[in-house]
Formats: structure tokens, C-alpha cells, sequence
């Protein structure tokens, strides 16, 4: 019930002071009931409300403001200089030349506008690393994201097998089991191997993997990979060690790999390279235990009918 009083009437000359019903509005409060309407707002409920506006989440926000700054020909986020053509649609600097100077959007020509006003909205946001998936928990500003990304610990691994374009990312277990499950690669326990290498027809020379190995020791993994491939005019062969891990985990470890016959044998010693770096980079740089096609035939017995190759070698880590 609210209760509101009334103010004094004014003192009324022709009426006499005893006039008991003007005494009674005098000294009695009026008792006024609140109409019954069931739409009424209690507006002292909500005076602390925030605004409809602001329980919009700061997340959402950032995404929508991801989303302004993609590029829309490759999707990619787009970093300064960000162009934009006359009316406003914006690309990045690295697809500006694939659409021949013309808007994708609204085929207008896009000319040298800067997108300032965008470029300097994404130097105040602060995003999570792509790979959070993968474990990574940092925030960074969306101009040192992209140099983190490069060197995030957490980021995914490719698949060592060189035999197959294979496309699968992951990390370092979830790349054994695939090695093992869908490549068929065999796996071995222990630093020291003795593996022989055949080829029916050693004039003929492919680019790709004879051999990949696993091997599983001091708790990590090592790929050796034997291959033959066209250097020049002739083929060669060569074997080498890619641990599976980062490159500064790489270096605690080295390798030795052995190959010989008929009294001869030649022996390399380095430092396994990680996976990081592709099977190709790592074999273009001859990075491993190399055999001229010669010496190989002279090691399987020198009849060059066929090829056999025994290499034997071991990892250790260093202390």
C-alpha cells in the first residue's frame, strides 16, 4: 500500500474551525491503493540494470571485428597495409596483385587507399593463439600474433612419411600411431639398428622413400630414411636421422650411420634434424650418410645387378 499524506488545505474564512470533516482531512493520511495492473514496471528493480546494449559479450565483439579483418579472396587476416577500394571493401596486400588491381566485391579498381582506420582497430585487439587447441593458453595483440604462431611450441607437426604427399597434422604420439596404423611403418625399440637395403634394378631410380623406420628410445622418436634420387646425372643414395620434436630438442641427441663391403666402409656422424624441417629440405642440403651409385654397386658385391646395401648405425644422447 502506498501511503501519501495530503497537504493542509487552506484556512477557509467562511468555514468555521470546528468543521469536523475538514479537522478529519487534516489530521488523517489518505490510504491510496495502486491500480492492479499486472504491467506495470517496478522501475526500482531494474534502475541498476545495465543497458540491453552491454551485456553483449567482449568476445563476440572480437569476433566480429576477426571478421572485418579477413580477406576475402584467401581468408586469411589481413595485415597492414590493408587496402580498401572507393567504397569501402577491403583485401589484403599479398592478394591486391591476384585480382588485377579490381575490387573482388564490387569490381571497382581498388588504386593505393590504406584501410587506416582498420589497421588501427585490429593494434587494439588481443586474440588467443590458433593453436589453443593444440594447448597453447597465450593472448597476444593481434600484430605480434602472427610472429608467435610461427614459433608456438604447440603448434602441429606434419607427417614425416615422404612416400605420399600426406597431409595429416598432429602432434608427436598422434603422428607415431598414424605412421604405424596408416603408412605401415615399422617400429623399433631401442638406439642401435642393422637394416639392409634391396633393389632389383639399381639403374632405375624414382624420387621417393625406399625406407622409413621408427625408433623409439631415450623416450622419443627417430625416423631414418634411406632413399635413392637423381643428383645431376646419376643417382645417388642417402640415409638420414629427423628426430621428432623441435629443433632445440634435436640438438641433445647425434647419430652415426655405417655402410660397407669388400673391406671398405664409409661412416657419418651428425645431429638428427627435426621434422620441423621437411623431408626435402633435409635431403636437398645432403644432410646424411650419401653413396654414389658406384660405390653402392662396388658395396653389394659389384656384379651392379642388383643392389645391396647393409647400414648399420646407433643414437646417443649427449651429456
Amino acid at each position: 500500500m502506498l501511503l501519501r499524506r495530503v497537504a493542509n488545505w487552506p484556512y477557509c474564512s467562511s468555514m468555521a474551525s470546528g468543521n469536523t470533516f475538514f479537522d478529519d482531512m487534516r489530521s488523517k493520511p489518505e490510504v491510496i491503493d495502486p491500480p492492479q495492473n499486472e504491467d506495470m514496471l517496478d522501475v526500482s528493480d531494474h534502475v541498476n540494470d545495465p543497458p540491453q546494449h552491454a551485456l553483449k559479450s567482449n568476445g563476440t565483439v572480437a569476433s566480429n571485428v576477426r571478421e572485418l579483418l579477413e580477406c576475402p579472396v584467401c581468408l586469411n587476416a589481413m595485415y597492414p597495409p590493408i587496402h580498401q577500394c572507393s567504397n569501402g571493401h577491403t583485401l589484403c596486400s599479398g592478394c591486391k596483385p591476384r585480382v588485377h588491381n579490381r575490387c573482388p566485391t564490387c569490381r571497382h579498381e581498388l588504386g593505393n587507399i590504406r584501410c587506416l582506420a582498420l589497421e588501427k582497430v585490429a593494434a587494439s585487439l588481443e586474440l588467443p593463439c590458433k593453436y589453443e587447441a593444440f594447448g597453447c593458453v597465450g593472448i597476444y595483440p593481434y600484430y605480434s600474433k602472427l610472429k608467435h604462431e610461427a614459433q608456438c611450441s604447440f603448434r602441429p607437426y606434419n607427417c614425416p612419411y615422404a612416400g605420399s604427399e600426406c597431409t595429416v597434422i598432429g602432434d608427436i604420439p598422434y603422428l607415431v600411431a598414424h605412421l604405424k596404423d596408416d603408412h605401415k611403418v615399422d617400429m623399433h625399440n631401442g638406439s642401435t639398428f642393422n637394416h639392409r637395403y634391396v633393389k632389383s634394378n639399381p639403374h632405375e631410380v624414382e624420387n621417393a622413400t625406399w625406407m622409413l623406420t621408427v625408433f623409439s628410445c631415450f623416450g622419443q622418436y627417430f625416423c631414418l630414411h634411406f632413399e635413392a634420387f637423381q643428383l645431376g646425372m646419376a643417382p645417388v643414395y642417402i640415409a638420414f636421422l629427423r628426430f621428432m620434436g623441435d629443433d632445440n630438442e634435436a640438438k641433445n641427441y647425434s647419430y652415426s650411420l655405417e655402410v660397407g663391403a669388400n673391406g671398405r666402409k664409409m661412416v657419418w656422424q651428425g645431429v638428427p634434424r627435426s621434422i620441423r624441417d621437411s623431408h626435402r629440405k633435409v635431403r636437398d642440403s645432403f644432410d646424411g650418410l650419401i653413396i654414389q651409385r658406384n660405390m653402392a654397386l662396388f658395396f653389394s658385391g659389384g656384379d651392379k645387378k642388383e643392389l645391396k646395401l647393409r647400414v648399420t648405425g646407433r643414437i646417443w644422447k649427449e651429456q
